[in-house]
């Protein structure tokens, strides 16, 4: 579908439809805060009966979730042994020769059930007839968006992709450097080029002007003007746009060995390999560390929800750094210019240009990125706030999407329906349910007048509430233990009182989830609602020098 993704230039209906649907999220929110504080005053029965009807709620949905965490969890210790190239080599094989592989004896269960998963995956790729290029025909187009990020960041990242084990040389790196950016930032990208370039097919840097019509000063302005250039640069070595997976990176990200073996068996098993993004499993292990222990939780909560939502590719969503088609990149005209949240956009983007038969697909493989921080606790507690505020004005994708879904006859409705909700209900749970569990569910019980205070509700909130909590409790047992297995093995020279300390770090996710969850997503509702929007922020990236870094 012809669609313009961008809030821009709109009149009429259309510019109407968008401030309308700008407003919903944020004034369901409030409307969901206020209405539960006005319920619990003046009509606290009321109230109550609603509380306890969202702890079961809120119970059954954390339940669901911790059980697909642990599944997601051992999908991941099961495939951290698994050979991708030997798998992509299978692949490589002629047509006609190509046999499903068989199981071995002496395999432990896990090998066998991750063996059992490809045996499926190749044989639906044969039925397809959609067969792949040969793997020495397919390359990997990198972007690392750069504009304050110096060469202490950047080169772990680069130094991770020279050890891969696919090919290097048959992977492209770009740096797409802000002009705007300091000298001394300038200087580090070009060092680190010159560093490792000889590792690649080749590595360079893409200046990004400032001042461009029609861009803001964001990510997706930067990484998309690289693509651009990078377009050219292989058109002109005659590599096919088809063979090319583009993985756009935050400047910290750094991959595991298997990341690209990984990425490139999922691309060739896939037979709509053209119209699918790949999401890995984003951990934050960098300086996982050097960090106060609130950023810790905060960011292993992060990449639990990845893990959860992993489990369900029919909606999953593109997050942080993950890779894509390139030749669908080309075909939607890249990331948008001007909006804040480019990698859920494209997405979105690219769902709506291709009438639904887009799809995103997990991959049981780690990339590892740093925990905000800075020089004090109270400037890291800012970035913090600041950088999930960023991500919660996500929410700017939901006028978009209502708009095209209301204008697309081709998506089926079905589909429109469940997108649409779990986009809306997503965002409307991440600014509220933290005040309603923490804050607002007590309420009832404080202001109870007489006549409700002599009812067996208002003996039973107190009991209800407890019995939830205490079933959470075992949830939150789970999370510490999976939090502890999920820590590099590299810093195992930390004492074990540092790493208890980590799991008791976990007691403040009360706290947590209420400061660094529900407050800034319904700020940047509010913002959204309001039309005060957003400017792209910078996640400041500090890491102390250490013998042996995470």
């Amino acid at each position: 579908m012809r669609f313009s993704y961008s809030k821009e230039n709109l009149s009429g209906p259309d510019a109407k439809l968008q401030r309308l649907f700008e407003i919903v999220p944020g004034l369901t929110s409030w409307t969901i805060l206020i209405g539960m504080v006005a319920l619990s005053i003046f009509h606290p029965f009321t109230a109550a009966i609603i509380t306890i009807s969202f702890y079961l709620c809120w119970l059954l949905r954390l339940l669901y979730m911790t059980l697909f965490l642990v599944l997601s969890y051992f999908r991941l210790s099961m495939e951290k042994k698994t050979d991708w190239m030997a798998r992509v080599h299978v692949i490589d094989e002629a047509a006609g020769s190509l046999k499903k592989p068989n199981a071995r004896q002496g395999l432990s269960p896990k090998r066998r059930l991750s063996l059992w998963i490809h045996r499926r995956e190749i044989q639906k790729l044969l039925r397809s007839g959609q067969m792949p290029a040969h793997s020495k025909d397919i390359y990997h187009l990198v972007i690392f968006p750069v504009i304050k990020e110096n060469a202490q960041i950047i080169e772990p990242a680069l130094a991770a992709i020279s050890t891969q084990a696919f090919p290097p040389k048959q992977i492209i790196v770009a740096f797409a450097l802000e002009e705007r950016a300091a000298p001394q930032i300038h200087k580090d990208v070009h060092t680190v080029t010159e560093k490792y370039r000889h590792y690649f097919f080749d590595c360079f840097t893409v200046l990004h002007p400032s001042g461009i019509p029609g861009e803001a000063r964001v990510k997706g302005a930067n990484v998309t003007c690289a693509a651009r250039q990078a377009k050219e640069y292989v058109h002109g070595r005659g590599i096919p746009v088809e063979n090319i997976i583009v993985s756009c990176f935050d400047a910290d990200t750094v991959v595991s060995r298997d990341y690209f073996p990984c990425l490139t068996y999922h691309f060739m098993v896939s037979p709509n390999r053209q119209q699918v993004s790949f999401q890995p499993i984003p951990v934050y292990h960098n300086n996982i560390w050097q960090v106060p222990g609130f950023a810790r939780v905060i960011e292993t909560g992060s990449s639990f929800f990845q893990l959860v939502e992993a489990t369900n590719p029919e909606k999953l969503v593109t997050f942080s750094s993950h890779s894509m088609s390139f030749k669908a990149l080309v075909e939607v005209g890249y990331w948008p210019v001007d909006m804040i949240s480019d990698d859920s956009a494209i997405f979105w983007k690219c769902y709506i240009h291709y009438d639904g038969r887009y799809s995103v697909i997990p991959m049981y493989v780690t990339l590892s990125m740093d925990v905000v921080s800075a020089h004090s606790w109270v400037e890291t507690i800012k970035n913090v706030y600041k950088q999930k505020r960023r991500w919660a004005w996500g929410a700017e994708n939901f006028p978009l999407v209502m708009r095209a879904f209301l204008k697309s006859d081709k998506i089926p409705f079905y589909d429109r329906l469940r997108h649409a909700f779990k986009l809306y209900e997503g965002h409307v749970s991440w600014a509220t349910w933290a005040f309603l569990l923490s804050i607002i569910g007590w309420m009832p019980v404080l202001f109870a007048r007489r006549e409700f205070a002599s009812s067996v509700v208002y003996y039973n909130v107190p009991e209800i509430a407890s019995t939830v909590f205490n079933l959470a409790g075992l949830c939150l047992v789970v999370s510490i233990v999976l939090s502890l297995s999920l820590l590099p093995k590299t810093t195992i020279r930390y004492s074990r009182l540092k790493k208890a300390g980590h799991a008791l770090e976990w007691l403040l996710l009360p706290v947590i989830t209420v400061v660094f969850g529900a407050l800034p997503a319904l700020d940047a509702q509010t913002r959204l609602m309001t039309a005060r929007y957003l400017e792209f922020w910078v996640t400041d990236k500090h890491r102390k020098t250490t013998k042996n870094p995470a």
